[in-house]
């Protein structure tokens, strides 16, 4: 049976590899915004195991909200990204430290 600790221990993993994809990774911005839709997915479990656990919809209406935001920020991130490559022409977040607006 798949029990609370199962699901927490996946989002805790989830949560891990997407720290370690912003922290770890920082020249190519898809790759950042991958892993910022890791954490948030990470959340999101933890929202829903929690709120299956306990009985109570208020963390799976919370992750629908997670989910919106989410996203926003993918499109958002993306229409930012190739503005920013037709600009640069590349997507290196180094290069984004030349621009100016």
């Amino acid at each position: 049976m798949i029990g609370l600790a199962h699901y927490l221990t996946v989002a805790a993993i989830l949560f891990t590899i997407g720290v370690l994809g912003i922290f770890l990774n920082r020249r190519n911005v898809i790759l950042m915004l991958m892993a910022i839709e890791l954490i948030l997915l990470a959340v999101n479990i933890n929202l829903v195991a929690f709120s299956a656990y306990l009985g109570d919809l208020t963390g799976q209406v919370l992750a629908m909200f997670v989910l919106t935001v989410a996203a926003a920020e993918a499109a958002i991130g993306l229409a930012i990204l190739v503005i920013f490559f037709r600009r640069a022409g590349s997507i290196a977040v180094d290069a984004a430290t030349r621009m100016r607006g």
